[in-house]
């Protein structure tokens, strides 16, 4: 992998501004060009299914262009694996949390882990989120083991990195090979934490908030939390979808539970296949970070559509080498907006729920096949 220049990359992190995407267009065009290359060169299967759609990475010379890379969804890469850096460049390789059945395996390079570490560095204090004064944490997830590789219980534990922690309490605890979901406990240590005169910041599945915060109510346990103490979420409701409830409720209820104000509550998007930091503002709008470009496609062409129109979120990022993760087609619905009170001029995303449809799985069945027919032939 001599002589490999990600100089795009680079330029596009040196950015100031993570929202200023009018002003990056033609930079991340060409950092998606020379990542595509990458890919091309180094994944076999990558190029092969760039062949089959007749598309080269010479091609992105247009904004519009974009559109017509290829895109892989997340389910192909729950069928198989690839990587686009040989293993001794892959310091890390990240699966999912596999609530469907099957998980993906995502690999990081150095270069791709500094990338993400600089990107959290221009987005987080946006919303204060990192700083010197300790705090003590509690997390909606899992307690990091030796065998657990999810992205989410990675990123849980990097937020907890983002002041100095004086204590790290699990919502989900490994006991006995197995993890164990034990609220009376955290409800114990929020307890504890409140009388404490550093902050307590939550971090992880909002599900489990949820589940905390109706303990707490039904018990008539309230809190007031120091000053300084934050909400964060992240990793969407998964299993739960059908507890997910209208974040009014959810908002009302951390007022009443824990004393914590809306402006305390920060919320994430983002996915292992599409590892960028999507961070709601202070009206809990996910602006796009000028690290990604984020198309809506209709449900049945899968054409783009215009912003305001729903359809299946479709994300384009040139951060990652390890794993070609350029353009990724989740099985979120999604809509882009224009315009918030902010007065951030990125458009924002609002997730409206996960699909099933057919097309997507029709989709992955489609590359998998193609990338079979690719190790017949070598």
């Amino acid at each position: 992998m001599e002589g490999l220049s990600l100089k795009y990359r680079r330029k596009l992190l040196r950015q100031q501004d993570p929202y200023a995407g009018d002003q990056t267009e033609t930079l991340f065009l060409q950092a998606v060009r020379e990542n595509c290359k990458h890919a091309e060169r180094y994944c076999q299967e990558y190029r092969a299914i760039l062949e089959d759609a007749g598309f080269s990475p010479s091609d992105l010379n247009e904004t519009k262009e974009l559109a017509r890379l290829p895109f892989l969804t997340t389910a192909l890469f729950k069928r198989r694996r690839l990587f686009s850096a040989p293993r001794w460049r892959r310091i890390a390789n990240v699966t999912s949390s596999g609530t469907s059945g099957t998980a993906s395996e995502i690999g990081f390079t150095f270069g791709d882990l500094l990338s993400e570490f600089r990107m959290v560095l221009r987005i987080c204090p946006r919303r204060s989120l990192i700083g010197l004064r300790p705090c003590h944490y509690v997390v909606f997830g899992y307690q990091p083991t030796r065998k657990n590789r999810t992205g989410a219980s990675k990123t849980a534990f990097g937020v907890t990195l983002f002041t100095p922690a004086l204590s790290r309490n699990y919502a989900l605890r490994w006991e006995k090979d197995r993890y164990i979901l034990d609220l009376e406990a955290v409800q114990a240590s929020v307890i504890r934490h409140a009388r404490s005169r550093f902050p307590l910041r939550f971090m992880g599945f909002p599900a489990y908030a949820w589940f905390l915060m109706k303990r707490m109510d039904e018990n008539g346990v309230r809190v007031q939390l120091p000053k300084g103490s934050k909400l964060m979420l992240g990793g969407g409701w998964k299993q739960f979808y059908a507890e997910q409830v209208d974040k009014s409720e959810f908002y009302a209820l951390a007022k009443k539970v824990l004393g914590l104000d809306d402006r305390d509550i920060v919320e994430f998007y983002g996915a292992v296949e599409h590892p960028i930091l999507y961070m709601d503002c202070e009206h809990h709008h996910f602006h796009v970070p000028i690290y990604s470009r984020v198309l809506i496609r209709d449900v049945q062409t899968l054409e783009p559509v215009p912003n305001g129109t729903p359809g299946l979120v479709n994300l384009i990022t040139p951060l990652v080498t390890g794993t070609p993760l350029l353009s990724v087609m989740t099985d979120d619905l999604g809509v882009l907006h224009d315009g918030c009170g902010c007065g951030s001029q990125s458009p924002y995303l609002e997730i409206l729920g996960r699909v099933g449809l057919q097309d997507v799985k029709t989709c992955a069945a489609g590359a998998a096949e193609l990338l079979n027919k690719v190790e017949v032939a070598l």
